[in-house]
């Protein structure tokens, strides 16, 4: 049996068992090992030690329970409740102007956090039922949702970059960097869209009256601007320092995860509680993260072993006698079409161990494909009809908000993402210009 034959069959064997309903870290696992131990016998074993030992060795990898804990924190002891005040009285006065304080509230939680869930539960706990009990139009308010929580893993400091780091062996700073300027245009042209669409629709996104509007004195609303200078902070803390090289990045992590526990203590709202919460999801999460790496690692070496790479690199190049564009593109669609059923991290360590090397090998920046991934990651989320944000917002709206219409919710904050896409791809600097300014790459 050839090599691509063995590729072909792992590949599908996990894909089977996937979409079986197993856990993620298990689906990959499983086949890795088997494979290992059939291909190779006894010393196919050591794969799977050796793949512990590259994760456990791997410094960087530190940051990721410190930023989720950051998170956690900011989100249980309520201060991401208090933003979300703030954004409401100074937004509120404008047409669409609670939904463009709800991005703009996922952008600074992006910030704090790193993972789109967290925007998520936020965006569909605080803002979602507010933005209802106003009266703005319920299709709108659930793709801002959606979209707006899809930025977690694109504005720094993101998790999703992390671990592409590590798989794709690029620094992390950099990878950060690049996402800053495609996460802010993507923020932007979300809130272009929603005042586009309530200046020729002003019933979509009805203004606050002028008895709430007269209900906040100018000093009632600097004072809410208070909110935000904790979230502040601690974001130039961790990543201020960082980009000014005071901190590394495990060092930056820890003052984020410090700060969000001095901040929580100042606000008089470190309680047992949120402090065994907090523990608990950031256990969980972290966990879980290190399961599917180690997973993802044992997979790749295999697929290293068989020559895969290099066979799909012929496959694309020599078969199929397609151009480097072209071959990025469908990377692209595939990344797509796997996203309907499956979430970003999945996708990352099942596919990254065969594409980066081929992005290289096409003589691509693998720091500028880093955001190229996570925006079609944050596409792939939001596309029917199984797209991971869609069935996380069913779970959490309120029962008058279906299925069909979480569906037609997101069609428009889509087009705005694979416009921004379209952007990065064509204007690499996009993406590459902080990288380079700060790096002298």
């Amino acid at each position: 049996m050839g090599h691509e034959v063995i590729a072909l069959l792992m590949f599908s064997s996990m894909m089977l068992m996937l979409i079986t309903g197993q856990r993620v870290f298990a689906a990959i696992g499983a086949v890795a090992a088997i494979a290992a131990l059939l291909l190779w016998g006894q010393g196919g074993g050591d794969m799977a030690f050796s793949a512990a030992m590259k994760l456990m060795k791997w410094y960087p990898l530190l940051t990721l329970p410190l930023f989720i804990y950051m998170g956690y924190m900011l989100s249980e002891s309520g201060i991401a409740d208090d933003l979300y005040r703030m954004f409401h009285v100074w937004f509120g006065p404008m047409p669409g102007g609670l939904a463009i304080g709800t991005i703009l509230l996922m952008v600074v939680i992006s910030a704090m956090n790193g993972l789109s869930v967290a925007g998520m539960a936020i965006g569909a706990t605080i803002a979602l039922p507010e933005l209802l009990r106003r009266g703005y139009d319920k299709l709108m308010v659930t793709g801002v949702v959606q979209a707006g929580s899809s930025l977690g893993i694109l504005v720094p400091p993101s998790v999703v970059l992390v671990l592409y780091g590590m798989i794709a062996r690029q620094p992390v700073g950099q990878l950060w960097l690049a996402g800053v300027l495609p996460g802010l245009m993507m923020a932007a042209l979300f809130v272009l869209y929603i005042v586009v669409r309530c200046r020729i629709t002003p019933e979509l996104g009805p203004a606050l009256s002028r008895e709430e509007r007269e209900r906040y004195s100018l000093v009632d609303r600097l004072k809410l601007l208070r909110a935000g200078v904790l979230p502040l902070a601690i974001f130039f803390a961790m990543t201020g320092l960082f980009l000014m090289g005071v901190t590394s990045l495990v060092e930056s992590s820890a003052v984020g995860a410090v700060s969000a526990t001095l901040a929580a203590l100042v606000k008089g709202r470190l309680t047992w509680p949120v402090m065994e919460t907090t523990m608990r999801k950031t256990l969980a999460i972290s966990c879980m993260f290190m399961w599917i790496i180690l997973a993802a690692l044992c997979f790749g070496a295999v697929f290293d072993g068989l020559g895969a790479v290099r066979a799909i690199e012929g496959f694309f190049t020599s078969d199929l006698g397609l151009g480097p564009w072209e071959i990025l593109i469908l990377m692209q669609l595939s990344f797509l079409l796997l996203g309907t059923f499956m979430d970003d991290t999945a996708m990352l360590v099942i596919v990254a161990p065969l594409y980066v090397p081929l992005v290289g090998a096409l003589g691509f920046d693998l720091v500028w494909y880093g955001v190229l991934y996570t925006i079609t990651c944050q596409i792939a989320y939001m596309t029917p009809p199984f797209g991971y944000n869609l069935f996380l917002m069913r779970a959490m709206a309120p029962p008058e908000i279906t299925l069909m219409d979480i569906y037609r919710s997101v069609t428009p904050f889509v087009a705005v993402m694979l416009l921004a896409l379209v952007l990065v791809i064509a204007f690499p600097q996009i993406a590459l210009w902080l990288p380079e300014l700060h790096y002298g790459r």
